[in-house]
């Protein structure tokens, strides 16, 4: 039996990592200059921490915006990524234009995308909750210090921590190895609810 020294690098993580950057090169966090890809490379650490280290699902973190938020296409990333990093970047992008290239409604597409997440694979919902988390744990490092955070959504904050709180629900389900990553989410959501709830 021949020792087999650890792999610390990845191709396919590397690849991934490069793509989403190239996508996301014009792209900022949402009211700041933060560049964008800050995200997904922060969602892939969470998952990291948390335990998740299959390349696969670290690939499809850091490429999970890229659908729904730039001109990337599934199958632009077909070309580069076996099946089931598309498979996982689908379950985790929303469809934010109608058949008419209209924005659809705030509500209308969280109430659809809740409902695709409760059926997807449990590592496209590792990814969900980790997006969340680091989504939820800027909103309460930036609360302290911007006054405004609420105004940077496009929905009222109670509709924004409704969307936040069924979807750690509706991510995590049953399935232990998502509670500690879903038990996260829910105490930062208590912080913002706090945080909402002294300012009214």
């Amino acid at each position: 039996m021949t020792d087999q020294p650890p792999t610390f690098f990845s191709p396919l993580v590397e690849r991934a990592m490069r793509t989403a950057a190239g996508w996301h090169r014009d792209d900022v966090r949402k009211a700041t200059d933060t560049p964008y890809i800050t995200h997904p490379a922060s969602v892939a650490m969470i998952l990291i921490r948390a335990g998740f280290t299959d390349d696969c699902l670290l690939a499809a973190a850091l490429l999970h915006d890229v659908v729904e938020d730039t001109d990337c296409t599934l199958d632009e990333l077909a070309d580069k990524f076996p099946s089931v990093v598309v498979e996982y970047v689908a379950a985790l992008s929303e469809h934010k234009l109608d058949e008419r290239g209209e924005k659809r409604a705030w509500k209308v597409r969280k109430e659809e995308h809740l409902k695709e997440v409760a059926a997807a694979p449990l590592a496209a919902r590792a990814i969900v909750l980790a997006d969340k988390l680091h989504n939820l744990a800027t909103m309460c490092y930036d609360i302290t210090s911007d006054a405004d955070l609420w105004s940077r959504f496009n929905a009222s904050p109670a509709d924004i921590l409704w969307y936040n709180r069924t979807m750690v629900a509706q991510a995590a389900g049953e399935d232990e190895s998502l509670q500690p990553l879903a038990e996260e989410c829910r105490r930062l959501i208590a912080r913002l609810e706090k945080a909402f709830d002294g300012d009214a």
